[in-house]
């Protein structure tokens, strides 16, 4: 049982990647907040320990879908195993268990978007290779369409196919691969209005900020904060980056979507029980309309934040952090909450500032 009281122990940060999250860490220790760093990859928990035995104030996953790139694909469903039994407990954390099976599934994303009636590319969920060609049939895609793998993460396991007969042709060679759960959506792929996608930032529920991705040709990998330059040319600092990290040709724009994109973006962070993460959406340039077509519960910020969209977003995140620890401190240990959401930080529609409409 540890002596120390709940409010003065650190906040767990619990990742594996070894670079991205360096600003936030900056943040924390700017500040002198005490944190540690909980490697996702090499960890272990006991299920019959008490709340009082957990020795961090508040949990914050930073744990990525895309760790089986880095040979940490034994963090993908541990890491969920580990926020429930936390949540069981009572132990606050930020992006529980959730929204992070909602990012292990991209056909789960678009069954929350169907629910509440929301805009996105058409598509089938898949389980076996075989079925992709009868799949795009039967939902009457429009070629180009994209196989993407049900767990994905900086644009790994989406492959484009610009025909039945190269879809037909990969399936037969045993090229499609469904990735790590063995799952895939077969679905448009639009053509982007102006070239690119536009990824809205939310912190506890609200908009944050939104840039415009334009991704390297043929990438997938939007990755914000591996973006080299803006539009204009001007080159980024990467912080979240490895130094040696290759230029990847992404450039970005900040922007302010329209106010009821901007409320839909709202209103899927809520359901999705979101605390801070990224919606993207695209414009399909054959009609003029908006669909959505990702939740992204990992959120390292776009490169350069202050060159692109004005401000430092880790500083209202640690703000968000350092509010959620002090309210856990009111909470009874070991007792089950219905909300991680601290309600004294949900601002009332009337109280929150104009948004620009463009």
């Amino acid at each position: 049982m540890s002596s120390v009281p709940p409010r003065q122990r650190p906040i767990a940060v619990y990742h594996e990647h070894p670079d991205w999250f360096k600003p936030l860490f900056a943040e924390l220790e700017r500040r002198g907040v005490p944190y540690e760093r909980v490697d996702a990859a090499a960890h272990s928990f006991d299920p019959a320990e008490r709340a009082a035995e957990v020795p961090y104030s508040l949990v914050f996953n930073r744990a990525s879908p895309s760790a089986y790139l880095r040979g940490h694909a034994q963090t993908t469903f541990y890491t969920l195993h580990w926020l429930r039994h936390l949540e069981r407990l009572g132990i606050p954390t930020v992006n529980g268990s959730a929204v992070y099976a909602l990012e292990l599934s991209k056909a789960s994303q678009l069954d929350l978007l169907h629910s509440l009636g929301l805009p996105y590319p058409r598509a089938r969920a898949i389980n076996n290779p075989a079925r992709a060609v009868a799949a795009a049939r039967a939902a009457k895609l429009r070629y180009p369409v994209l196989v993407k793998a049900n767990v994905g993460g900086s644009g790994a396991g989406i492959v484009r196919y610009d025909s039945e007969e190269a879809l037909a042709n990969a399936v037969e060679r045993g090229d499609v691969s469904l990735g790590v759960d063995g799952a895939a959506l077969v679905q448009e792929a639009a053509p982007l209005r102006d070239g690119h996608i536009t990824r809205v930032e939310t912190l506890n529920g609200e908009y944050l900020y939104a840039i415009n991705v334009f991704p390297a040709q043929g990438s997938f990998d939007l990755c914000p904060a591996d973006a080299c330059q803006r539009t204009d040319g001007v080159e980024l600092v990467r912080a979240a980056c490895a130094v040696d990290a290759p230029k990847t040709g992404l450039r970005v724009e900040g922007t302010t979507p329209p106010r009821d994109i901007i409320a839909e973006v709202e209103q899927i962070a809520r359901a999705a029980q979101l605390d801070v993460g990224g919606i993207e959406f695209l414009v399909d340039d054959r009609d003029g309309s908006h669909y959505f077509y990702d939740v992204n519960a990992l959120s390292n910020f776009v490169a350069d934040a202050q060159n692109v969209i004005g401000f430092d977003p880790f500083v209202k995140l640690v703000d968000y952090l350092q509010l959620r620890t002090a309210d856990s401190a009111l909470r009874t240990p070991g007792r089950e909450h219905t909300s991680n959401r601290p309600q004294s930080a949900v601002r009332s529609p009337e109280s929150r500032p104009e948004v620009a409409t463009t």
